[in-house]
């Protein structure tokens, strides 16, 4: 028999007589199980908005894109490093798709309306992926209606302009000439223009993306006066089960170690990393101040243990008379505090479990507002169990420690 855990669970569970020091130690423990319930539910919603927020974005961002580290534009011209890359990469899997998409700010007008704007021109087949069809607001996703060119407006940008794909008013496009010269006399001469009908309108919850318009990648291309073996960017797009990622992405891994310094690969981490970023230093917050909470409660076990020590020093001295050393000694009321505290981390942390599953099943609490849910979401991970139980084994055992240390002294 382990003698200190054998003292510890005598002092924990004796029912001979309840007085002041049973009765802290019982609020301590029911402190510190609210503070891991609170713990476990608040992280775990928290989660919950996570999974939204990145399956917003996730549902029509590329998983890789590879963009020119220099300059504005791709060589994609069949001897280029690009296009050997890709091949490789096509060959990995049909899941694997690959668009040229060229970029540029442009001047936009419907009817009297104005706005500045961002034309992303792509191929015809770049709204065939599934993933965009829960993005759709209205009409369609196509950027050409057989030989006649149309185009997507993102959703924020179509309301500014009081577009709608009903109406027959063309959406006009403007963009200054990079080969003319700009005429003070006639300014208008010195800038490419193209009217284009709108096809459909399209959500897109990114601050980068919002302001788009899809468009098709020739009117892009004569507009922005590039060749036909020049892109401003190259999306890739993954689809299939994980166990076939896994291998693409050593295919990825390797197209970058091939493009060197001249060109960048991201993936959806680097093309949001300020949100990405945001997100977890918001949640690391809430988790600092939830433990710094949980920090104030266990301070109650350090005045219960120093209590329960001053208490049985009669005892104390009858286990050196045994033949205790004072290490054992010490070692069993810190185990005898760890337990007050572990007791209520696990029953906390049970209860959050069970709140945050009747919370998932059932959608008892309502989210006020207009969200894309009607009720908090609730994202249970084992990592935060696991660093809730962790931190507050390692704070109680703190707690627990600073008054044993008096055990020696009080027996000198």
């Amino acid at each position: 028999m382990h003698l200190p855990s054998f003292i510890a669970r005598r002092y924990l569970f004796s029912k001979a007589h309840r007085n002041v020091i049973n009765i802290i130690s019982i609020v301590s423990a029911v402190a510190i199980g609210i503070g891991c319930m609170a713990l476990i539910v608040i992280l775990s919603v928290y989660n919950g908005f996570d999974q939204i927020v990145e399956s917003a974005y996730n549902s029509y961002i590329p998983d890789y894109v590879i963009e020119p580290a220099k300059g504005k534009t791709i060589d994609v011209s069949k001897d280029s490093r690009i296009v050997t890359g890709l091949s490789g990469l096509s060959a990995a899997g049909e899941h694997v798709q690959s668009f040229y998409v060229l970029e540029e700010t442009v001047y936009v007008q419907y009817d009297v309306v104005q706005s500045i704007a961002k034309i992303k021109g792509v191929d015809t087949s770049y709204f065939s992926l599934k993933r965009f069809e829960n993005n759709l607001v209205e009409g369609e996703l196509a950027v050409s209606f057989g030989d006649v060119p149309r185009a997507v407006v993102e959703e924020t940008l179509a309301a500014s302009l009081m577009l709608r794909p009903q109406f027959s008013t063309p959406l006009e496009i403007y963009l200054p000439s990079r080969t003319e010269d700009i005429s003070l006399m006639m300014p208008q001469s010195s800038l490419m223009s193209e009217e284009i009908r709108p096809a459909g309108i399209i959500s897109m919850s990114s601050a980068d993306d919002r302001g788009t318009i899809f468009i098709p990648q020739d009117i892009a291309r004569s507009l922005m006066e590039y060749g036909e073996k020049e892109c401003s960017r190259i999306e890739i797009f993954i689809d299939g089960e994980s166990s076939a990622r896994s291998v693409k992405k050593s295919v990825i891994n390797e197209l970058r170690k091939n493009l060197g310094d001249d060109y960048t690969v991201k993936d959806r981490y680097q093309q949001n990393e300020t949100i990405y970023k945001m997100m977890r230093a918001e949640k690391f917050a809430i988790y600092m101040i939830l433990l710094f909470v949980v920090i104030v409660i266990s301070v109650n076990i350090l005045a219960s243990l120093s209590m329960l020590i001053i208490e049985k020093k009669e005892d104390i001295e009858t286990y050196k008379a045994l033949g205790m050393t004072t290490g054992t000694i010490r070692r069993s009321f810190v185990l005898h505090g760890w337990l007050i505290c572990m007791e209520g981390a696990v029953i906390g942390i049970v209860v959050g479990l069970i709140l945050c599953w009747i919370q998932h099943q059932f959608h008892l609490i309502p989210l006020p507002g207009n969200f894309v849910i009607n009720h908090y979401p609730v994202v249970v991970k084992l990592s935060d169990v696991l660093l809730t139980l962790l931190s507050v084994a390692v704070i109680g055992y703190i707690m627990a420690y600073i008054p044993a240390r008096s055990i020696k002294a009080n027996n000198k």
